[in-house]
């Protein structure tokens, strides 16, 4: 798997698409969920594609601290349903972790973790604080770097 690192306005027309197409399939098809996934913020985040053949098959948006949190944030965790066993998954959040902190200059990150996926998170350094919560009806909870 490949990592590109771009802003918005980097990314092509066909990897937004293949973005916005990635977290629709997961988020809201898959999961069952449905919520507003285009919120405003793709503008303002630093967006780490996992590309395979072209295609995106993993994906995280990055927010500088102040923006999202106090902290710097991870969010959009996603990686295509027949590429997990590959563990692009923690390919890509590795990529994220670094690119915050090359681009923000900081290792403090915040993320909202879906509460199944806590170990995949503290195995990176991340460690769960405060109550669970529910959003877009999923349990999740924040959780530190």
């Amino acid at each position: 798997m490949e990592i590109l690192i771009k802003t918005f306005n980097e990314l092509s027309l066909e990897e937004l698409y293949q973005v916005l197409q990635l977290r629709s399939e997961v988020f809201v098809v898959e999961q069952n969920c449905v919520y507003q996934d285009i919120d405003g913020k793709d503008q303002k985040a630093l967006h780490i594609l996992g590309t395979k053949a072209g295609k995106v098959v993993a994906y995280t948006r990055c927010f500088d601290k102040g923006f999202y949190f106090d902290e710097a944030a991870i969010g959009r965790v996603v990686v295509k349903e027949f590429e997990r066993k590959n563990a692009y998954g923690h390919l890509i959040l590795k990529a994220s972790i670094l690119a915050i902190e090359e681009r923000f200059e900081t290792n403090n990150i915040k993320l909202s973790a879906q509460q199944y996926l806590t170990d995949f998170y503290e195995n990176h350094g991340f460690m769960q604080v405060g109550e669970g919560y529910l959003e877009d009806g999923i349990p999740h909870i924040a959780m530190i770097k």
